[in-house]
């Protein structure tokens, strides 16, 4: 069976392996590829890896020989998972990659809200240190994490990652999910209806995947809600957040401040109002980036490529 890979750029820059999958059957790799070309390129294929390429049920019915789609991310959104379905082909995903890398770029976030280590340092670099009349200086309210509340938004395996980083610097943590099962054992810990954690919550935290019903749930009327002193992260789907009302909501202070690792236009158009609001920390969808977690991935894609050649499809959607 033969393997298309139709964005690997992404996942491989060149700094791993492509011979993982080579291993398993012939591969065929393309960095990049345009809309109007993927039917030409996975013509032939029984077996598709992509990353944000989308697989339209238009595009499955014209490619008869296909049998497995391989997301190489966690989030599937990007197929019809419905008409693959009615196809038979299976689709598959990596759950589990980048749960420590996701976590831990959540608090980097938070913690550059919290302290602007790099303007502090882009400041000493352009010498206002070596000026000052004092011994130390801040440009920004600097922010101490112990004693607030942490809300997390999808308590799954990267919200709990994040969830003990935020117990370990001794913030109480309050979550929403719509399966509330084993509940940790924090201090405080509570599962709180989404609004009442958006008003409790010092820090809001997403971690939960894009669906029907919860695209632009972070709109005008919930970020009122919202402590004027908070900061929404959001490390997951760009279009829970509807970017014009949280742009609107920081310049006005309604909320003090957002680290965003998504939008809901990726790349990002020229407009997009995030891009130029107040306290806004944007940063180009790499928490799943680091080298640890893209090998992983890679090797997760390998095994479950090797799963399904043996009968028994793993990670299935």
């Amino acid at each position: 069976m033969k393997i298309v890979v139709l964005d690997g750029y992404c996942l491989n820059p060149g700094d791993l392996s492509w011979d993982v999958l080579r291993d398993v059957a012939p591969l065929e790799v393309y960095d990049r590829t345009p809309e109007d070309e993927v039917v030409a390129r996975a013509a032939g294929a029984e077996m598709l890896l992509v990353n944000k390429v989308r697989i339209s049920a238009a595009t499955i019915e014209q490619l008869p020989t296909l049998k497995y789609i391989g997301v190489l991310a966690t989030g599937y959104d990007i197929v019809d998972v419905a008409a693959a379905r009615t196809r038979g082909v299976v689709v598959c995903n990596i759950p589990t990659y980048g749960t420590a890398s996701v976590a831990q770029f959540a608090f980097a976030l938070l913690l550059e809200l919290c302290h602007r280590v790099g303007e502090h340092s882009q400041a000493v670099r352009q010498g206002e240190w070596s000026r000052s009349a004092d011994w130390c200086f801040w440009n920004h309210p600097l922010i101490e994490l112990a004693g607030k509340t942490m809300g997390i938004v999808g308590l799954g395996r990267i919200g709990r990652q994040t969830a003990a980083i935020a117990n370990a610097f001794g913030m109480r943590v309050v979550a929403h999910d719509s399966v509330q099962t084993g509940a940790p054992g924090y201090p405080g810990f509570a599962w709180l209806p989404v609004d009442r954690l958006l008003a409790e919550s010092d820090v809001v935290s997403l971690h939960c995947p894009l669906t029907p019903g919860n695209r632009g749930m972070i709109d005008r009327e919930r970020l009122d809600s919202m402590k004027a002193t908070a900061f929404l992260l959001n490390t997951s789907r760009g279009p829970l957040v509807v970017d014009q009302d949280l742009a609107s909501a920081l310049d006005a202070g309604v909320i003090a401040g957002a680290g965003l690792d998504v939008l809901s236009v990726e790349p990002p158009l020229a407009g997009n109002p995030l891009l130029a609001a107040r306290n806004c920390i944007v940063t180009p969808h790499i928490a799943w980036a680091t080298r640890e977690a893209r090998k992983r991935l890679l090797g997760i894609a390998a095994d479950n490529v090797r799963e399904f050649l043996a009968g028994r499809p793993q990670n299935v959607v």
